[in-house]
């Protein structure tokens, strides 16, 4: 789902991405003027910790949008791979060769995987990526953060998706001892009952406990039913339920998760952002990537009419959040309305598509919006406009067919809790 809303937070606990990456929702800092940043790079904030990502997350609502990305866009984000076939967050120099102290990570990776898939062209990139996180996969069957971190939801169901978009069968994507990816991603599942049932834990602490994290149950929704960060609008309507019992399949635990995001968004519309430290006492702030992404999840889920209400929130609210974030989550906004059906080129009468371009190099083709046609039109060039012939007609079809597109993913805190 999203994952580096915040450079600025994950700088801050950049000693502990072993353990797990957690940056906060607010916008990044800004790189110092002499630091340039490459032409091909998407947003103007300091990319150190989520170039890569928010790289990928534009490619991906680019596409959706029909936008084809600039080709130095591109090499750009090919040029950030390691011979290994990883993907660190952000390599300043990219000539110079991965060692064992470059910081790649299992987020970025996959978040790349989608969008090189996306994109086309990068077949032996994507094969080698993809190579690379099946060789650090968990003995649980799951991922962490980094290789060899205990595995995470988030970082489980990202990788997922990857796989799942670049062709592999998750069932033979097993370990030694055959865990298979979802016998990790069940294991955050927080059973059926109390307030905080069906929810998703980022992992459990010390004691083994569960708590409820949105950012995690937003992706552990996606990861369970193996989808990627793109999801096309569900035509679909399923009525929000938790499944008790065990064990429980990946369908299952998707819904218990998707039940639990509709609760949680019923009073607000949105999640709330976990306090900063030391201001756990401070008013809840909203979480506008988090929003987004339980959006596309609950989409994904069958569930985007309880997503209507969120959809319709952020429209209102998240613009100021969207321009001082930047790329990555003006990608989320489309992700999230092209999941559940809504314009994006006029979400709250902002153009998401247009502001998106605008942080990076002019796309290389940008398929332009059709224009609608207003009633009294299409009943003139219809005739009476009930016929099987009519516009109307041509109109539901094109409706039906064109809807759609879409975890976000990923710098996400353990104690980002609702």
């Amino acid at each position: 789902m999203t994952v580096r809303r915040s450079a600025a937070a994950l700088a801050a606990t950049a000693a502990a991405l072993c353990a797990a990456a957690a940056p906060a929702a607010v916008a990044a800092p800004s790189p110092s003027p002499s630091a340039a940043l490459p032409s091909g790079l998407y947003g103007t904030n300091d990319p150190t910790y989520d170039g890569v990502w928010r790289q990928s997350l534009a490619f991906l609502a680019q596409q959706t949008a029909g936008v084809t990305p600039a080709a130095k866009a591109v090499d750009w984000l090919t040029g950030q791979q390691c011979d290994s076939g990883a993907f660190p967050a952000y390599r300043a120099d990219a000539s110079a060769p991965c060692t064992d102290k470059t910081m790649v990570d299992t987020n970025a990776t996959a978040a790349a995987v989608q969008a090189l898939r996306t994109v086309g062209g990068h077949q032996d990139a994507v094969a080698n990526a993809v190579s690379w996180l099946k060789s650090v996969q968990n003995e649980d069957g799951g991922w962490g953060y980094t290789a060899g971190s205990p595995s995470d939801a988030n970082s489980t169901s990202i990788v997922i998706g990857a796989l799942a978009r670049a062709g592999e069968k998750l069932g033979d994507v097993t370990t030694h001892g055959g865990k298979t990816p979802y016998a990790a991603l069940l294991t955050f599942s927080i059973p059926c009952g109390g307030k905080d049932g069906g929810a998703f834990a980022y992992q459990p602490d010390k004691a083994g406990k569960l708590a409820a994290n949105g950012d995690a149950t937003a992706a552990g929704v996606l990861g369970a039913l193996g989808k990627g960060l793109v999801v096309s609008d569900n035509a679909a309507v399923k009525d929000p339920a938790c499944h008790k019992g065990s064990p429980l399949e990946p369908e299952q635990a998707a819904q218990n998760g998707a039940s639990y995001l509709t609760t949680a968004l019923a009073k607000s519309g949105h999640l709330d952002a976990a306090p900063m430290p030391g201001a756990e006492d401070s008013k809840p702030q909203p979480d506008f990537g988090n929003t987004a992404d339980a959006v596309v999840a609950l989409s994904a889920a069958g569930h985007k009419d309880t997503a209507a209400a969120s959809v319709t929130w952020l429209e209102k609210n998240s613009a100021a959040w969207a321009k001082q974030s930047g790329p990555a989550a003006y990608a989320q906004l489309i992700l999230a309305a092209q999941a559940t059906g809504t314009d994006v080129h006029d979400f709250g009468g902002t153009d998401l598509v247009a502001r998106l371009n605008a942080t990076g190099p002019e796309p290389a083709a940008v398929k332009k919006p059709t224009a609608t046609a207003t009633e009294e039109e299409e009943k003139k060039d219809s005739g009476d406009g009930d016929g099987i012939g009519g516009v109307w007609w041509f109109v539901g079809i094109g409706l039906a067919v064109g809807a759609g597109a879409g975890f976000l993913i990923s710098g996400r805190r353990k104690n980002q809790q609702l």
